[in-house]
């Protein structure tokens, strides 16, 4: 298997701010009368209350750098509610130092996109993600915004066939593998955890998801043939001695070691 990879979740809150430009509530409305009044409206139309996705407000992208030197696990967040383009600039900065291999888990049928809609509102510039070939040849044939492209893997995707009636969820696929799952909470309570003031909790379910998906991408790789089973073996040791040191100053990697029987 071929490093650096790069494997990235986000987790976003709804634009209540985005939605009120693109609004006419009265102005006194607080932003909570502002959210309920548009659901309210939803359910009437008889459609879902999930927000479109250029209304999604980016609040931790949270990533695994995998290289030769070893394995990283970093989070973007957005802490004082006015940084969301540098959050999202910092990432693609990642992205134009390194060109890694880029793995997510339904990147494209949501992350990717999210930060595109932020990315455009912000002024966000990244290069090198969207060369398809007008600078770098190489890119012509295995970019980053092409689906059928392995420069970004949507591992979900993939196993799917491109056939979004087969998709699986990442939660119950790294259960299945033998991985801990999801931990803490799930992204319908993001929100709720939000106004709670719970961010930095928030980070670490982001970041436990955001593992899952990378220990689900080395077994996708054993499977293709990119590690030997020898070399799958290492890697999960290696992963959980790195989660091991961690874990005194980070409790979620704890509660993650524990869970990973």
């Amino acid at each position: 298997m071929a490093w650096p990879v790069l494997v990235f979740d986000i987790e976003s809150i709804p634009d209540i701010a985005g939605l009120r430009q693109l609004r006419v509530d009265p102005e006194h409305f607080t932003d909570e009368d502002v959210y309920k009044a548009w659901r309210e409206e939803r359910a009437g139309d008889g459609k879902s209350d999930f927000m479109p996705l250029h209304l999604q407000r980016i609040l931790v992208i949270s990533c695994v750098f995998r290289n030769a030197e070893g394995l990283r696990v970093h989070s973007f967040v957005d802490r004082d509610n006015a940084s969301e383009g540098k959050v999202v600039q910092s990432f693609f900065n990642a992205l134009e130092k390194h060109a890694p291999q880029l793995v997510s888990w339904n990147g494209g049928g949501f992350d990717l996109p999210v930060l595109h809609y932020r990315g455009l509102r912000h002024g966000v510039v990244a290069n090198k993600y969207w060369d398809m070939g007008e600078d770098d040849r190489e890119f012509k044939f295995n970019n980053y915004i092409g689906r059928y492209h392995m420069r970004h893997l949507d591992l979900m995707d993939l196993l799917a066939l491109y056939q979004p009636k087969n998709n699986a969820p990442l939660d119950a696929m790294a259960k299945l593998c033998g991985f801990p799952g999801k931990l803490g909470m799930d992204g319908s309570q993001v929100y709720a955890a939000y106004l709670e003031g719970k961010t930095e909790d928030i980070r670490r379910y982001c970041e436990t998801d955001v593992m899952n998906t990378y220990l689900l991408y080395c077994r996708f790789q054993r499977m293709r043939g990119g590690f030997t089973e020898t070399e799958y073996e290492q890697e999960i040791a290696f992963v959980k001695s790195t989660l091991s040191a961690q874990a005194p100053a980070e409790a979620h990697w704890q509660e993650y070691l524990a869970a990973w029987k």
